[in-house]
């Protein structure tokens, strides 16, 4: 399972979903565009071009299937449930959940967190920082469960970055997969304020 608002998915989260695949050897990668997100202080574009641009993004990394379920959810998106629903789905299936460093740093306060590590090995890949990003990444701060890591080169690039360039009429080809880039502009995603 690797979740995310991906508003937009870029070029770090292909080559995360990429390395997950080869390094963890992976039957199967779900990628889940998240619903409304309990975390999110600000409104994401809507789902269906969330959806869209996740398919797009994806589509060239193999053994890997965007799943819109998480979109279909009334309310708040918790990665507890989906994993519970794949746990189901899936009864003896290993289940990892696939995280960036950035998103295990925030885990302590995702709600059931204890639940979710036993349910799931978490998969943390590392990824180059910003320069005012604060605290490095402290592991004890995880529950308790099994890791496995995904080794990931350094990619400083962020969906906040992108849609702030978009806006500004800057260049984002390098940023985003081709096809994404060609839907943000299409739809006039990400306009000026």
């Amino acid at each position: 399972m690797f979740g995310g608002a991906f508003d937009p998915p870029h070029v770090g989260h292909v080559a995360l979903a990429r390395a997950a695949v080869e390094q963890l050897a992976l039957d199967e990668l779900r990628v889940f565009p998240t619903g409304q997100a309990w975390h999110k202080a600000r409104d994401l574009s809507p789902a269906a071009d969330r959806l869209a641009m996740a398919r797009l993004a994806f589509s060239e990394v193999p053994h890997t299937t965007v799943d819109g379920r998480e979109l279909q959810r009334a309310g708040p998106t918790y990665t507890v449930d989906t994993l519970r629903e794949l746990q189901r789905e899936f009864p003896g299936a290993v289940l990892l959940l696939v995280i960036g460093a950035d998103q295990a740093e925030a885990l302590h306060s995702w709600r059931e967190n204890g639940e979710i590590a036993r349910i799931a090995t978490i998969s943390i890949a590392a990824r180059a920082r910003p320069v005012n990003a604060g605290a490095i990444f402290d592991p004890s701060r995880l529950p308790p469960g099994p890791r496995e890591p995904v080794e990931l080169p350094p990619m400083p690039v962020s969906s906040t970055e992108i849609r702030r360039r978009a806006a500004a009429g800057e260049d984002i080809s390098q940023l985003v997969p081709a096809p994404v880039a060609r839907y943000i502009d299409k739809h006039h995603l990400y306009p000026s304020h």
